[in-house]
């Protein structure tokens, strides 16, 4: 069985589980609630899986690596997909107020296209029927939805190219698994990891590790922990699951704890990230 967040657009989640050959086209995915629930849930019940949006495969959503991370450790995502965008902005053809209708799924994917056409959002829970959303956009204001839900009596704005045009999205299949994937070839990996004692000059002693194993790290970040010592979140790539153990085994015997949080077959995951054009510091 495959489910999703109830915070998470279905119609998008449906596409990335066909992309992935995740289940079988005419399947509904599983509403799982919000997600610290749907974790538990993959966690405590054997045969089901999730459709979770990950950010990138080299550039983890912040929030989705802290929820990995508090939650079982039998959780990995073990596939990724970029699935096209399917959001549309309608209208009834008539003069239109500037507010849009739009879901919190929709809002994240969406967000810089509407500001961009000078829409004013109003956003909506994810489950909220289509049908309501139509009674509260009332006759002037527009919506955002999949491209399979316009509602009866809608067109599309002749802006909705502007959001068809968005980026893909990336999402991942997150389950249950006791052991690392057998990979032979290129695959990107999320590792969390911690020194055992919080010093001045542990962080350098632990990357000296991924130095040695020739790792370079893509994605580094740091987060408070209750148990005292800070955890750092990575990402990287590896030449196969033989790398990657003898990565984790060089960890173990210095005494860092470590969790594997994803492994996604594949090297160069077109497109890549949201890539910054830093504005540095005039030199001295």
């Amino acid at each position: 069985m495959l489910g999703k967040s109830g915070r998470e657009s279905g119609a998008h989640a449906q596409v990335a589980a066909e992309l992935g050959g995740w289940s079988a086209s005419d399947s509904d995915l599983l509403d799982l609630g919000a997600q610290s629930v749907m974790l538990a849930t993959i966690a405590e019940i054997d045969g089901i899986s999730a459709v979770v949006h990950i950010g990138h495969p080299a550039q983890p959503l912040p929030e989705l690596e802290r929820l990995l991370l508090a939650a079982s450790n039998t959780l990995m995502l073990t596939d990724a997909v970029a699935a096209p965008s399917q959001w549309t902005l309608v209208h009834r053809g008539k003069e239109l107020s500037g507010v849009v209708i739009v879901d919190e799924a929709g809002m994240r994917d969406t967000r810089y296209a509407l500001r961009a056409l000078g829409l004013t959002p109003h956003v909506v829970q994810t489950p909220m029927s289509i049908e309501d959303r139509v009674e509260l956009a009332g006759e002037f204001d527009s919506l955002v939805v999949a491209s399979s839900q316009i509602p009866a009596g809608y067109q599309e704005h002749p802006d909705a190219a502007r959001l068809r045009d968005l980026p893909v999205i990336w999402y991942g299949l997150l389950e249950t698994r006791s052991d690392l994937p057998d990979l032979t070839r290129a695959a990107q990996v999320w590792l969390a990891f911690g020194p055992d004692q919080d010093h001045r000059g542990s962080l350098q002693a632990t990357l000296s590790v991924f130095a040695d194993q020739n790792v370079d790290l893509q994605h580094l970040r740091s987060q408070r922990s209750t148990a005292g010592p800070h955890v750092f979140l990575s990402s990287f790539g590896v030449t196969g699951t033989a790398q990657l153990k003898t990565l984790l085994g060089e960890l173990d015997a210095r005494g860092v704890r470590h969790r594997v949080l994803a492994v996604f077959a594949g090297e160069h995951f077109v497109p890549g990230p949201d890539a910054l054009a830093p504005v540095w510091a005039p030199t001295a």
